[in-house]
């Protein structure tokens, strides 16, 4: 696998986009509404990163974007996990896991505080992933704060 930053509008990510899209209207009945402009993750305030296959095909994405306190419930130096996606063929390969490992590392490099990331109770392979990687539950933030469905998870970058 060939894991590459991207930008998040370059139509292999728009293609990925898309097929997250369409598992959460499966999953939740509809898409993630999340405003999200790609330049949210253009380094070094963000990075967003494909996985291709051995033929090429973009297989699995991931990206991270800084966030700061709002009412939305951010806090300084936060960087969010945004479309965290593996293609349903190529799961169980470790590929998600090694994305967050890479963003985690850009996000330390970036000076950022803490990884936070919003999941929801339709998505226990996520839960999973995110907790056996360090993540904790952590309090609401984001467009879906208010949904008994969102689940909300952090990990620190630093050393405390």
């Amino acid at each position: 696998m060939d894991i590459r930053p991207i930008r998040y509008d370059h139509p292999d990510a728009v293609k990925l986009n898309d097929e997250v899209q369409a598992e959460y209207v499966e999953r939740y009945g509809e898409g993630d509404l999340t405003v999200m402009d790609p330049a949210h993750f253009d380094p070094p305030h963000g990075l967003y990163l494909l996985a291709y296959d051995a033929q090429g095909r973009p297989v699995a994405s991931g990206g991270w974007r800084s966030r700061e306190h709002d009412e939305e419930g951010y806090s300084d130096g936060d960087a969010e996990i945004k479309r965290m996606f593996v293609v349903r063929e190529a799961r169980g390969q470790g590929l998600a896991r090694r994305i967050l490992a890479a963003l985690e590392d850009s996000a330390r490099a970036a000076g950022r505080v803490r990884m936070v990331l919003e999941t929801g109770t339709e998505q226990p392979e996520a839960m999973a992933l995110y907790t056996s990687s360090g993540y904790a539950p952590t309090p609401k933030f984001g467009l879906y704060r208010f949904e008994e469905s969102s689940r909300c998870y952090a990990k620190p970058l630093r050393d405390s």
